[in-house]
């Protein structure tokens, strides 16, 4: 029975898939101004002589310990510098920067805001975001899902997204020079409230200082004007095109408040299978046109020719796997928290509220 149901799936599914034409790149915002996807405005990354030197900024972080009430996350930012396929050492910069962030629930007038304190490992408090910013109304539109109070682990994850703007201003401001180029991991569009704050730090840093702008997404859920996603039918074309090579398409460009962009699809190997969305601010790659943009790619294509992940930028891959927090460390971390909590005597005053949430975990522990 589940192989009849599956099969009648995949071929409702390829005839859905394979009757629509590609379509057009679709915004749902009016501010955004798209570009027709055609031969003709693939371009192909042409190597260049000039070296420039790139950075790379990436976070992650996991939750500790949670409940209804409160979250205790711990945080990790990192970036790195490289120049083609060859590591660059920073000079002033602290390479990684760890801090704990604990979320938690206070009524006020009526409503429920969430508030969250940092607690740097190292003295890099100055590295990190204002806690004044990382107060949110439990109701606030863009920390929400839909109708729904908004989830606080959501809001607690919010810490280490700003952390990364605020290390990225830090790091333009102290390490880097004209014509360098800062690729942050993920778009240059921000959505939660006082987000846009951070990142207009980073860019009117970066404008002063000559350096370009630019962020490249592992994912993509942008669509066309027939339904598909966008990185699949513009694959669909450049293979119709029998492009092959390395190629950047543009794709839209924005000015808004919370989004300043020339937005591309790039394939930055010409053997890779993947292309990713990759942005630099509008008005820089206004002043670099497509002889800069080309430059600026050529170099990315250099660097995204390693083995583990061909099409990738390295410097990516690289400050992902510094950046990221792993199950291991969490485990360790929880039980040093564990053991500070008991050493109060108020274990039972947490559990209360830990056990709200944990239901689902034990029948994952009782089902195996």
């Amino acid at each position: 029975m589940i192989v009849d149901a599956m099969k009648k799936l995949v071929n409702k599914l390829d005839d859905n898939i394979k009757g629509r034409s590609i379509g057009h790149p679709f915004f749902s915002h009016p501010a955004y101004k798209t570009f027709p996807l055609s031969q003709e405005n693939f371009k192909h990354v042409k190597p260049v002589e000039r070296r420039r030197r790139y950075m790379f900024v990436d976070g992650g972080n996991q939750e500790i310990l949670g409940a209804p009430n409160f979250s205790i996350q711990f945080n990790r930012i990192y970036f790195n510098s490289f120049e083609s396929q060859h590591r660059v050492l920073g000079n002033s910069m602290p390479n990684r920067v760890e801090f704990l962030s604990a979320t938690h629930s206070r009524f006020q007038e009526g409503e429920i805001f969430y508030d969250t304190s940092i607690f740097p490992l190292e003295n890099h408090r100055d590295l990190l975001p204002d806690e004044a910013d990382l107060s949110f109304n439990s109701f606030d539109r863009t920390v929400t899902i839909g109708t729904q109070r908004a989830d606080i682990q959501r809001v607690a994850s919010i810490a280490r997204g700003f952390a990364e703007w605020d290390y990225a201003f830090h790091v333009v401001e102290k390490e880097m020079k004209e014509g360098n180029v800062l690729v942050m991991d993920g778009t240059l569009q921000t959505g939660f409230t006082n987000e846009s704050k951070y990142a207009h730090k980073v860019y009117d840093a970066a404008k002063q200082k000559g350096v370009v702008v630019t962020g490249l997404s592992k994912t993509s859920h942008l669509f066309t004007t027939t339904g598909l996603s966008l990185l699949g039918a513009i694959n669909k074309l450049a293979e119709d095109c029998e492009i092959y090579e390395s190629w950047y398409i543009p794709v839209a460009e924005v000015a808004t408040t919370d989004h300043n962009a020339a937005i591309f699809v790039v394939k930055l190997h010409p053997l890779s299978k993947h292309t990713f969305r990759f942005e630099i601010l509008q008005d820089q790659f206004k002043q670099v046109g497509e002889e800069g943009m080309n430059e600026i790619l050529s170099q990315l294509v250099e660097n995204s020719k390693d083995v583990s992940f061909p099409g990738y930028p390295y410097g990516l891959v690289d400050a992902d796997r510094f950046a990221r927090v792993s199950n291991n460390e969490v485990e360790s971390y929880r039980a040093i928290l564990l053991s500070e909590i008991s050493k109060t005597g108020n274990w039972p005053k947490f559990l209360r509220h830990v056990s709200a949430t944990d239901a689902h975990t034990i029948l994952n522990m009782l089902m195996g």
